[in-house]
């Protein structure tokens, strides 16, 4: 089936209080239409941000009645960015959702606004429905540290262990991933591994089980690590990928979709709400499920508190 793990998502989280989200700059058929449509599957109450005109166009387009649904007026996509944030901060809306605008200028204005901010550092993860490997992937970071440093890892890995439990993944598998499986002074990928690896075991990273360095082969197949005579309790069963930077991240991701049939999911974790960060190029189920992740992570993080 089409989308199994996503579609899972979905239904777990359509029972809960959907979430007042700001979609940001909604003005293509695409991006309107999957927040129209998470709308009408309870997954979020959307609040379309942007230029009336253009919004208005798309959904004529598009043959989409929003006369049941707020929309905030701004002149462009830059304020629409200030204006969503602005809702974000002010407690109006419990989510952000990128439309169609680019991923800098978004994520430029939630940057720079230290009230959405918390202590850890912001990263991403994709949420992969892959159909030839049996569990969801988490991969991190694909989206927004480029070349993350060891402490900038740590915050990822806790982000993505985090959001596994969220989603129903009690004690999440974590690979560490760089080319090779050995730990090499010349490749600062598996010193990173190494030292991370390590932290956990010391209780600085918690939540799950590591590994690393692994490489992907490694990491998706317990055949693979056999063959190669490692012994470990991640492989071939890894439930989150962290990736060495974004270039190596964003390429596997896209690699999944474009030639392994792949449903891509996105989402920034590490602010004070969940930030939904789709592709201008994603299908309806990728944007549901995006929206259903966020649900399910806000709706945690809220039973989680005393």
């Amino acid at each position: 089936m089409e989308g199994r793990h996503h579609q899972d998502l979905v239904r777990k989280a359509q029972g809960l209080t959907p979430l007042r989200t700001a979609v940001v700059h909604p003005v293509d058929e695409v991006s309107l239409a999957g927040a129209i449509e998470a709308g009408k599957e309870k997954l979020i109450v959307p609040v379309l941000v942007g230029p009336e005109h253009k919004i208005r166009a798309a959904a004529q387009a598009a043959k989409l009645d929003l006369s049941n649904y707020e929309l905030v007026p701004t002149e462009h996509s830059h304020a629409a960015a200030a204006q969503a944030v602005a809702l974000a901060v002010e407690r109006k809306v419990e989510a952000l959702m990128k439309g169609s605008l680019h991923t800098d200028e978004f994520m430029g204005a939630i940057v720079h606004e230290e009230r959405l901010r918390t202590a850890r550092r912001m990263s991403h993860v994709f949420v992969i429905d892959c159909p030839d490997y049996t569990r969801l992937m988490l991969v991190t970071d694909a989206a927004i540290n480029i070349y993350p440093t060891l402490e900038d890892k740590v915050d990822i890995v806790q982000n993505a262990i985090d959001l596994a439990h969220a989603l129903g993944i009690a004690l999440p598998k974590v690979a560490i991933l760089s080319a090779v499986e050995t730990v090499s002074s010349k490749i600062k990928s598996t010193l990173d591994a190494a030292a991370l690896c390590k932290m956990a075991d010391r209780q600085q990273i918690t939540g799950g089980i590591l590994d690393g360095p692994l490489a992907f082969d490694n990491a998706v197949s317990a055949e693979a690590a056999k063959t190669k005579g490692i012994v470990s309790p991640v492989a071939g069963e890894t439930d989150i990928f962290v990736m060495p930077d974004l270039e190596a991240g964003n390429m596997m991701a896209k690699q999944l979709e474009y030639l392994a049939g792949a449903e891509t999911a996105g989402i920034v974790l590490g602010a004070r709400v969940p930030i939904i960060l789709t592709s201008r190029a994603d299908k309806t189920l990728a944007r549901l499920s995006s929206c259903a992740v966020a649900l399910l992570l806000a709706r945690n993080k809220a039973e989680a508190k005393p």
